[in-house]
């Protein structure tokens, strides 16, 4: 059961007081974060704006240990060093390069393509400035994002008039999330290739990750690799786990943050 406004469809994840605990010791995916480690992040984040460096420098060291157990992305978006940090659901990530990379549209389409870098980089590129906003309370303002809109991507596949939604996976091997047609073809939801007007880095999910600029940025999976046309919505990683599938800011999540649009 949920209670009014709970972010939980379902059962919530289990808080522990020493971190985070998983149903299966051993599972690869990643855990939920621990109910006060993401207090403890939320004091020192909100401390190291107007900390003194040596302050400021020990938290940085300690969010950094702590966002390796942080999937979510608290850690990934406390205002400091930069404002993003590196957070995976998996324990590492490969890396594709220039010559390694490929981004496969396929599904219900009429003429399933592979994409190089080089050749997303020969399409129309389209600049986005807005703020990120974490599920979890932070957000990062005006932040740009460049790339592909995924509409282009799609009319150049042939939508077949079957498909109703999107499922994308990723390299990592285990996150994947959904869009349904309509929230696909918005002219602000990206296939990035740029991030901050650099190149997206493998951290942030590089080469190549998408970028919904109006939902909370779990739907801006990192590492994209797949973008698979089909008749129905299929729930993604943290959708799976009790997360509105329609992640609108300021509407879904039972949160009430100011919208990204």
């Amino acid at each position: 059961m949920t209670s009014p406004g709970s972010p939980w469809r379902s059962a919530p994840p289990r808080w522990s007081t020493q971190g985070v605990t998983t149903d299966d010791p051993d599972d690869t995916e990643g855990a939920p974060v621990g109910r006060r480690l993401v207090l403890g992040m939320i004091a020192l984040g909100g401390g190291g704006l107007v900390a003194a460096p040596y302050v400021q420098r020990a938290t940085e060291t300690f969010l950094g240990a702590a966002s390796d157990k942080d999937p979510t992305g608290l850690t990934g978006l406390l205002p400091n060093g930069g404002g993003f940090r590196y957070y995976s659901v998996v324990s590492s990530v490969p890396r594709k390069t220039e010559q390694t990379y490929r981004l496969t549209v396929d599904g219900l389409v009429d003429h399933p393509t592979t994409y190089t870098l080089d050749a997303l980089r020969q399409l129309p590129q389209t600049r986005v400035v807005r703020d990120v906003q974490c599920v979890t309370g932070w957000r990062v303002p005006q932040t740009p994002f460049s790339g592909v809109t995924l509409s282009h991507l799609l009319d150049a596949a042939g939508v077949r008039p079957e498909a109703t939604a999107i499922r994308f996976t990723c390299f990592d091997g285990t996150y994947s999330e959904s869009l349904t047609l309509p929230q696909a073809r918005r002219d602000d939801v990206l296939v990035a290739l740029q991030m901050q007007d650099k190149p997206v880095s493998h951290t942030h999910g590089g080469p190549v990750r998408l970028y919904v600029a109006p939902m909370y940025f779990y739907k801006s999976a990192k590492w994209l690799s797949g973008i698979t046309l089909t008749s129905d919505v299929r729930p993604g990683y943290w959708e799976e786990r009790g997360y509105d599938v329609d992640a609108w800011v300021g509407g879904s999540n039972g949160r009430s943050d100011a919208p990204t649009v």
